[in-house]
C-alpha cells in the first residue's frame, strides 16, 4: 500500500513540477504520462541509480555530495528517453527539474508524516 501511495505523491509531484517550469524546459502530455513519468523514475532509481552512485563516489566525494543532482538530472533524462509524452529540453532543465521534483517530492512526503501523525 505505502508502495501505491509514493507512486501517487510522486506522479502528483511530477504533475506539480511540471506546471512550475515552462513548456520550453519541460513537457507532460497528461496525467497519464505522470504517472508513466513516476514509475519509470522509481525503477530508474531502484536499479540505475545506485550503480552511477557507486561509479561517481569520487565526484560525489570532491563535490560534497552535489554531484547527485546530476545523477538525479540524468536518471530523469533516461526516463525522457523511455517515455512518450515526456519531454525534458536539455541538462539544465533536467537538473531544474531534478531540484524542484525533489522538493515537491519533500514536501508532499512531510504532509504524509504529519497525517500519520496525527491519526
Amino acid at each position: 500500500m505505502k508502495f501505491i501511495i509514493r507512486i501517487l505523491v510522486s506522479t502528483l509531484a511530477v504533475l506539480a513540477t511540471s506546471y512550475l517550469l515552462p513548456e520550453s524546459m519541460i513537457s507532460v502530455a497528461d496525467f497519464k504520462t505522470c504517472l508513466v513519468v513516476a514509475l519509470v523514475l522509481a525503477f530508474l532509481n531502484s536499479v540505475i541509480k545506485p550503480i552511477m552512485i557507486i561509479l561517481t563516489i569520487p565526484a560525489t566525494i570532491l563535490s560534497f555530495g552535489l554531484f547527485l543532482l546530476v545523477i538525479n538530472a540524468a536518471i530523469i533524462m533516461i526516463a525522457d528517453y523511455f517515455v512518450d509524452g515526456f519531454k525534458v529540453h536539455g541538462f539544465w532543465s533536467a537538473l531544474l527539474f531534478a531540484v524542484i521534483l525533489a522538493i515537491v517530492n519533500s514536501v508532499f512526503e512531510r504532509l504524509q508524516k504529519k497525517d500519520e501523525q496525527q491519526n
